[in-house]
């Protein structure tokens, strides 16, 4: 499989002609953020969608969730799921280590459709920073515990990778929130009952893939939020819904 360089950070300007949204894990529930946009009442040529990763596992509309990344108004990070499911097409993790966190879904998937999944994936970053100043928001996907100069200046090693990815401390309360200059930074991985923000970080992650969770959205920088269950969406009609 071909490596793509590709950033670890990448920026973007601020928003000035629409509204930003980040969304939580989506783990395949496609219906409900059909449903969220539409409440939202995104607007595909104006508005952006960044996700804090987590796109597939666990949910059943996996490959849908796939489809996004490309679309020009998405921006997702990259999950530890995804990353899992890299490792799986680049020969580095047996499938059954991924199948047990949720990648059953791809049992009948065929090596190399996995394989072009995976390059498309290998192309997202760890972390999208947004705006400058009071303006600015950071996405990633677990937690981070360095400031807004560490990830303009790509500092990420090994260990600060794996902690993106993985770590749970800060929302267990293992740890106090480190006390260094780091703008709103969205992240997800651990699911809470509602969202939750400590010091600077906000969780989103909401449990969209169980049965009593939800699939939650934020306006960035706002406290408007829309949230809920796959359930909930498809009794609603949502399965009939078209994304942007």
């Amino acid at each position: 499989m071909t490596h793509v360089s590709v950033p670890v950070v990448q920026h973007h300007a601020s928003n000035c002609e629409g509204r930003d949204f980040v969304i939580g894990d989506l783990h395949g529930c496609v219906d409900a953020l059909r449903y969220l946009l539409r409440e939202a009442q995104f607007d595909a040529a104006r508005d952006r969608l960044f996700s804090v990763g987590d796109l597939v596992d666990r949910g059943d509309q996996c490959e849908e969730a796939l489809g996004l990344v490309g679309k020009p108004w998405f921006f997702p990070v990259l999950g530890n799921h995804e990353d899992a499911m890299c490792a799986v097409a680049e020969g580095r993790l047996p499938r059954y280590r991924w199948y047990g966190i949720g990648g059953t879904w791809a049992e009948g998937l065929p090596e190399g459709e996995l394989v072009r999944h995976a390059q498309r994936l290998r192309q997202l970053p760890l972390v999208r920073v947004v705006g400058a100043g009071d303006a600015r928001f950071n996405v990633l996907h677990a937690e981070f515990f360095g400031n807004d100069d560490d990830l303009d200046a790509g500092r990420i090693d090994d260990t600060v990778r794996e902690r993106m990815l993985w770590g749970r401390e800060l929302v267990l309360g293992m740890v106090k929130p480190p006390k260094r200059a780091l703008s709103l930074t969205y992240c997800g991985h651990t699911p809470v009952r509602d969202v939750q923000q400590i010091g600077s970080q906000m969780f989103i992650d909401t449990g969209a893939f169980i049965a009593q969770g939800r699939l939650t959205m934020v306006e960035a920088l706002t406290p408007r939020r829309w949230s809920i269950s796959t359930l909930d969406a498809r009794e609603r009609g949502a399965a009939g819904y078209s994304l942007p």
